[in-house]
Parts: C-alpha cells; structure tokens; sequence
C-alpha cells in the first residue's frame, strides 16, 4: 500500500547522512558525486542487512526513504527556486514507499500550466543529474490538464497517480493532482474495481492462468506480487485506506487472514530482492540458475528424494496458491460490495445451498461446521449449475475455516465417497471443480497423498508444471476427449474416451498416475497400490480397481515403447500387445498417455509423437485381434505391405519392372521399417535414379507419423549420418527419427524425421528448397568431415548438468547391437555421435531420437563393419571411450 501524501515519515530509519553530505559539500566537494557515493554506500549497507537476514518490508521502505533523501537533494542543487512552480512526485511502487534493489524510479515532475516550456533545460539537467547519481529514473513531465487526461484514458496512470506521493515542490499543486484524479472526478472507485479485474484476468491468461510455470514471474504472473498490489488499490480508491490492515477495520479479512497475506508478501518481497541483487539488474523471474543459487542461500539441502531447489520451490508456490485463495476470496467480496451492494433474494438450488447473485453460497453460515459432507457437495452443485460464476466470498471463508474437519472420519464415511465419485462422474465441470477443490484446499484433504505434491516441481526441462497443476491438466484432457464439442482437436482419443466403459476409470488413473512422486521407489508402483485401494473404497468394483492400478503402474508403457524401441519390428508389437493384454486395456493406456505427454510440456507435444502413438495404438489393436497365439510373422507383414505399395505405385503410372528393379536392391528390413505409403513414395522417386553416382534428396512436407521427412540415397559414405546430423542440427531443425537401410551393396536409403525447433512440420516451400539445397551440396563431399555446429544450445538447456550414460543390450534375434545414450541435448549431439561410430568403424542401423526438456534420451541400433552384433566387450568399450571423448562426461 502506498505511503499517506507526504515525505519519508520520520519513524523510518535512514541510510543518508545528510550533515556529513553537507559538510563534504562545504569542503568542496563535488555535489553528484558525493551524492552517487551516497547511493552506493546505502545500498551497499542494505545488502549487508539483508545477508545477514534484516527483515525485508524494512528494507524495501529504507531503500525509498534513501532515495526521498537522494531526490530531495537534487532537486536543491537543479531546481532551487523552482519550489512554487513545479511539484515532484514519487509514482508507482515508488509512490508506495517500496523500492526493490534495482527497481525503477518512478517520479512525475508536475508543473504549473502557465509555466509551459520555459522549465525545460532544468528539468533535463535534473533527470540526467538523477541518472549520473546510479538511480534507474523513469519520468514523465506533465501539467496537471495532461495528467486527468492520460489517466482518463489509461488506467494503469490513474493507478500509478492514485499512489502518488509528495517528495519536493509545491504542496497546493499536489493536492490539486488528488482532486482532479481522485475518485469523485474520474475513475469512481465501480468503474475503477471492474477496470482493475479484467486487467488482472488478461495478465493471467498471459501466463496460461498459471503460477506452476517453469520459471515463474515473482511480480506479474499469477499469485505474485500484483496480485497483492491488486488488493491495495480497491482497498484505496474505495475506502481511501493506506494499509492492507485497514482490510480488517472493515471487516473484509480477519486477523489471521491478513497475517498470511502479509507473510505471503514478506516472501514474495524476500525472493525479488534477492533475485535483483543476484542479478544486478531488474529480474523478476525465478530463472534456473536463480532457483539453484536462492535455495542455496535459503539454506535448503538435497534429500534422497527431494532437491533443495525442488523445497524452495515447492515452497514458493505454496506461497503464491495461498495469495491466489486470498485475492480470489477479496475480489469476491469486493464485487460484492461494490458492484453488487443489492443482490437480490437468494434462490435454492438444494437443501444447503442458494444462487446469490449468480454465486453459490451457503444456506446458514454455520453449514460446514454442522455438516462436513457439504464441503465436498458445493462442488457436486456447481457442475449442476453451471450458469453459476462462482463461490460467494463469505462461502469461500467458511470453506477455508472448515478444511480441518475433512479428517480420517469424513474421508471413510461412505456418504462422502459416494459424493466425490458423484464429482468425477458429472457431465460437465469436472475439471473445472477439481481444480477449485484444488484451490481452495479441499482436494489436498480429501486426498491428502495429493496434498502431499501441491506445489511439488521437478527441476528439469522436460516437466513444465508442479505435480498437482500437472495431474489436473491430465484429467482436463481426459475429459475434453470425453465431451463431443472437443471431437476435432483428437478423433481418435475422443472416439475411444467416449466408448469407454467406465470413463471414471481414466480419471482415477489421472489422478493417481504421479502421486507418489518423491517418496523413493517407483512411483508408478506405489501409485498403483494407492489406486487400487481407493477404488475399492470408493465402490469400484474389483476389475475396475485392479484396471486403474494396472493404468497407473504401467502410464508409461506405451510412451516408452513408441519412442524408445523399433515399432516397425513385429516382435516388438508382439511384446507390447502381450503386456497391455486386451483391448480393453490397450483403449485405457492410449487416452491416458496422450492426456499425460500433452500435459507434461505442451511444448514438447508434437505431431511425430502423435503419430508415434497412433500408430503403436493401431498395431497393438491388430495383433490382440489376432490374439497372441497368431501373431503375424515378418514374412506375411512384408506381403501385405508390398501388396498394398503396389497398388500406390500403380496409381502413379510406374512401370511394373521398374519397380521390381528398385524393391530387388532393398532388404527386408526396409519393407518392415516402411509403410505402403511411404514406400510408394521412395518408389517413384528412386525408379529413375539407381543407376546414377550424384545423390539424391528429396523430401515429403508432412508424413503419416507427422513431421518432415527428408530421404537421401547415395552411395556408401561411413561419414554420411555424422554428416547429415551436423547439416540439420544447424540448420535450427529437430531430429527426431533416423534410418539407415541399405540399397544393394553399395549405397543407402537414409530417412530422416524432423520438425522446425518450434515442433511444427516445415510448412515454407523456401525452407524446404534450403534444406535440399544445403544437403546435396554437403552429400556431395563424399567421406568428408561433418561441418562444425555453431549454433547454441537455449539459454535453460544451458543451465542443466546432465551426466553422460551409455549402456549396451543385444538384439540377436534382428542381428543387432542396442546402444542407449543420455546425455544432455545440445545442437550437434547426434554428429558428434555418428563420428564416434565411424572411429570405431561401425554400422548405423537404425536411431530413436528422444529429448526429454534438457536431456537426450537417445536409442541406436548398430552392428560391426560386417553388420554383425557388437558382442566383443573390447569392442564396446572401445566405442564407450570414443563417445566420452566426443560427448564429454557430462554436458
């Protein structure tokens, strides 16, 4: 809140010595200089205090009160006599009496309107005397017709105005400005609440109406420091009042309610002063490398299960949920008593609960304390009701004081878990009232292994969200391909969640799938054991417990299988199909995992995967029709493949024999890695050129599987995947499937599957020309070196230490040596990683490429010169050694 329209108020300790400046004055000595020693010292001394754990609303206050005393002075020495004519004021966060280490100086110079220009050199003399001082200025030089002007048209100048404070000048112009912006002359404190809100929704929908970011914004993104600043502007323009305590004279917060937002933004306040000062600079996000560095400070230490970064940051969203609840709670009741002084008569909706205004609210105001179930019924009305805009404040408070009555005894009563299956299985609003639940503290105490991971992050790349924000996200994607409107979006998940059975199941799986993360031990396992009990408590019967605990062991399965292993290998089908078991099973698992990747980083959710995942879904599906006790052989696969290319390749007028002279020189391995469209393709674009030496390139916009394909065939060339890599990877393109088959003895088919590093296919006919043109050039330099990637790992990628793991399986039954490598990603890996094979002089088969946010999870499929498997264990660390060379132990 802002400081009363006055000078630093004596009580506030000062860093400026002012007799010692004048005396340095009167010695001689130069006036900015003293002063810009001055600011140093002070915030030299602030930083002392604040290491050595001063509190921080002393410090931010101290800091405005050392830079009154900075401004006051020069102001003397640039506008002395100037007194009468011009006022300068202290605007913004300034205005309020808060100055963070290197925030901005917000001052306003006003002047009389007869003064008009003549002031002008003065003024510039002053603002640039301010930045000689060290202080970041931002100003505005305006008459006060020009101020009721901008902050007619512009709210955020009526707020910066509305905290406006008097540092120098003239007193009768600045209470003039009061007048002419107060609430009686524009603005009226209705208008001003309702302007205010709609700001506040549209800076949340700019961070995805999430606080659960990454690297959250400590100032602007939801929960954070604006949204304390929110409440202390209608606090202001509608009360007049000063402090956020003056909420509780008028009866809107309670004293414990005011305690924890007056904490919450001590934390806030806490973490921005210490990212200014770690960055020398304006930051207001909570960077990586800021993460690691502020736990650090916080004194949070790694446990077995739980990074000390993953504690500060777990605890940093617990702070900003809680300003979330309260600023939800007050700008409730702010509509209330504002916008909507008469609401009208309550209308019923049920026993318990009426329409008041278009908000749910409570019968009588003791209806949680007499009857608990009704915490977990209010969500059971609204998805009933949803005309409803929401919870009344005065319900919201009394669901807060209520929560601690949702104990073991309300959590085994039957009535209760009959009611939560009753949520899950609404029509409508399921998502949206689990995550209200999840807001206002209900869903952590229902299900208090939930609680557990409210606000839990992973400190990676790959997991963009905390675990609580995360599940709901997976439940809310469940429940789009449950409803028909969304049938666009993904047709085939929505084809199968509506045929479902018992869709509830999925959701249960939703919920539980990463419950138990950082507990140790397999969280998928303890998930399952948690699942299946509350399935059974909450009258599931004992398949559909055991089906749920079965999704939440195995919610990785079909991921893993599709990005990590040869699905073009039936015997890999096979093995899927047997495991999922059903198709019952298989229809469960599949909407479950495109909810869960599309949930985990919307940025890493791609077309590649979504065609990765559909066509594993459509495989397994075949073989459990023809059940395991048929499975179809690599002989008859083949067959019906060729068969249905040569229908494609007859469709495009080739001559029979000419497609027999271009299938002749392929192996079988090419029939099985290849589906009757794309083999079609590579037909008709070899037909005409096998009897050539230039290679060829060509390339297909967007595949079946998604993405870009690129083909190149040339001739043999041990440097060819080392090199290719090297082309795309600076380029700026992500790889994401490679293949090499052979062409008779002495070339090769290289397919390459790639996207934009964006994750879309390449749509730009340019780009495509570019990429051809770039490739056949670098082709053309047969056994050459690949060319050096210059390009540059993302800034976030950067700040990760991902050690460097290599392990090696055997594939006998396809001929085939099995490398896996995690390291972490950068441009240029996969080259580096190709020229480690070529030293070691052995065969790429095939490759699954895989980034998982900062880490590469990478799987190749390789054999010696002669394409044998790689069994020799010198040989294999022979290949370990030049990797580690390349790669380094760690990047």
């Amino acid at each position: 809140m802002g400081a009363n329209p006055s000078s630093a108020t004596p009580d506030t300790p000062t860093l400026f010595d002012n007799a010692a400046l004048q005396k340095s004055l009167a010695l001689g000595s130069r006036p900015l200089p003293a002063l810009k020693r001055a600011l140093q010292q002070g915030d030299a001394e602030l930083r002392r205090r604040f290491e050595t754990g001063a509190a921080v609303g002393t410090l931010v206050r101290e800091r405005a009160a050392l830079v009154d005393a900075l401004l006051a002075e020069t102001f003397k020495l640039q506008l002395a006599g100037l007194e009468d004519e011009l006022t300068l004021v202290a605007v913004g966060g300034y205005g309020r009496g808060e100055l963070h280490p290197a925030s901005d100086v917000d001052i306003l110079l006003l002047v009389r309107e007869e003064a008009g220009g003549a002031h002008r050199e003065r003024i510039a003399a002053f603002v640039t005397a301010l930045w000689d001082i060290g202080l970041e200025v931002g100003h505005s030089v305006r008459t006060l017709g020009e101020c009721v002007s901008h902050a007619r048209e512009d709210i955020s100048v009526a707020t910066s105005l509305m905290e406006a404070r008097l540092l120098c000048g003239s007193r009768a112009l600045f209470e003039r400005l009061g007048e002419l912006t107060g609430p009686a002359a524009l603005w009226p404190s209705e208008e001003f609440f309702a302007a205010k809100w709609r700001e506040q929704q549209e800076r949340h929908a700019k961070y995805h109406d999430t606080a659960y970011r990454l690297e959250p914004n400590v100032k602007e993104g939801p929960g954070g420091l604006r949204d304390v600043q929110m409440i202390g502007w209608v606090v202001k323009r509608h009360f007049g009042a000063d402090t956020l305590h003056d909420l509780v004279e008028h009866g809107f917060l309670t004293e414990e309610e005011y305690a924890s937002l007056n904490a919450a933004q001590d934390h806030l306040w806490k973490v921005r002063y210490a990212l200014h000062l770690l960055y020398g600079r304006r930051e207001d996000r909570l960077l990586f490398d800021a993460q690691i560095k502020l736990s650090r400070q916080e004194g949070f230490q790694d446990a077995p299960n739980n990074l000390g970064v993953e504690q500060f940051m777990q605890q940093y969203y617990r702070v900003v949920l809680q300003v979330t609840r309260l600023n939800e709670m007050l700008l409730q009741l702010f509509d209330e008593a504002i916008l909507k002084p008469t609401m009208g008569d309550a209308v019923p909706l049920s026993p318990d609960f009426a329409d008041r205004g278009g908000f749910l609210a409570a019968r009588r105001p003791d209806l949680f304390e007499r009857k608990p179930a009704a915490l977990l019924e209010m969500f059971h009305v609204l998805e009933q009701h949803p005309r409803l805009k929401g919870v009344s404040a005065e319900t919201i408070r009394a669901v807060r004081l209520a929560l601690p009555r949702m104990d073991s005894a309300f959590r085994e009563d039957p009535a209760n878990r009959a009611l939560f299956m009753d949520i899950l299985r609404e029509p409508q609003g399921v998502t949206h009232e689990l995550r209200r639940m999840n807001r206002y503290g209900v869903l952590g105490r229902y299900l208090p292994a939930f609680g557990t991971v409210v606000g839990r992050m992973q400190y990676d790349l790959f997991h963009a969200y905390t675990v609580d924000e995360h599940t709901l996200f997976v439940v809310s994607n469940l429940r789009r391909f449950a409803l028909s409107r969304y049938d666009h979006e993904y047709p085939l998940c929505s084809r199968i969640m509506q045929a479902l059975p018992k869709p509830e199941v999925a959701y249960l799986a939703g919920l539980f799938h990463d419950i138990a993360k950082g507990r140790g031990g397999d969280h998928s396992e303890l998930g399952a054991v948690e699942a299946e009990q509350f399935c059974l408590d909450h009258g599931l019967s004992r398949y559909e417990a055991r089906l749920a605990a079965w999704l939440v062991q195995n919610h990785l399965l079909l991921s893993i299988t599709a990005q990590k292993k040869d699905i073009s290998d039936p015997e890999v089908i096979q093995a899927f199909a047997a495991q999922v078991g059903d198709p019952l099973h298989l229809d469960y698992l599949y909407v479950l995992t495109v909810a869960d990747v599309r949930a985990t980083n919307p940025d890493l959710w791609n077309s590649w995967k979504a065609g990765l995942f559909t066509e594993l879904y459509h495989s397994a599906s075949l073989a459990l029709r023809r059940g395991t006790e048929s499975p179809l052989d690599k002989d008859e696969l083949i067959r019906e493949t060729q068969a249905q290319a040569r229908k494609l390749v007859a469709e495009r007028g080739l001559d029979p024999n000419a497609v027999d002279g271009v299938w002749r020189r392929l192996s079988e391995e090419y029939f099985l890695r290849h589906n009757a469209d794309e083999i079609a393709w590579h037909t008709a674009a070899l037909a005409a050129r096998l009897q050539g030496d230039a290679p060829l390139v060509f390339l297909r916009q967007q595949t079946q599987r998604g993405g870009t394909a690129i083909c190149i065939y040339s001739r043999h060339d041990d440097f060819i995947f080392g090199r290719v890599t090297a082309v795309l990877s600076q380029l700026g393109l992500t790889i994401l499937d490679a293949g090499i088959v052979p062409v008779g003895d002495d070339a090769s088919l290289d397919t390459y599957a790639v996207l934009e590093d964006t994750g879309a296919p390449i749509e730009d006919p340019e780009r495509l020309a570019e990429i051809e043109r770039v490739l056949v050039r670098e082709i053309s330099r047969r056994n050459a070196s690949p060319i050096a990637v210059t390009r540059r790992a993302p800034r976030q990628v950067r700040m990760f230490t991902t050690p460097t793991h290599i392990s090696f399986s055997d594939d006998l039954r396809n001929g085939r040596t099995v490398l896996e490598i995690t390291a972490g990603d950068r441009p240029g890996l996969l080259s580096l990683i190709g020229q480690a094979l070529k030293a070691c002089g052995l065969k790429l088969q095939n490759a699954k490429i895989t980034t998982v946010g900062e880490r590469a999870e990478d799987v190749f499929f390789i054999t010696d010169a002669a394409h044998h498997p790689l069994t020799d264990l010198v040989a294999r660390e022979r290949l370990r050694d030049a990797l580690l060379s390349r790669i380094g132990e760690s990047a």
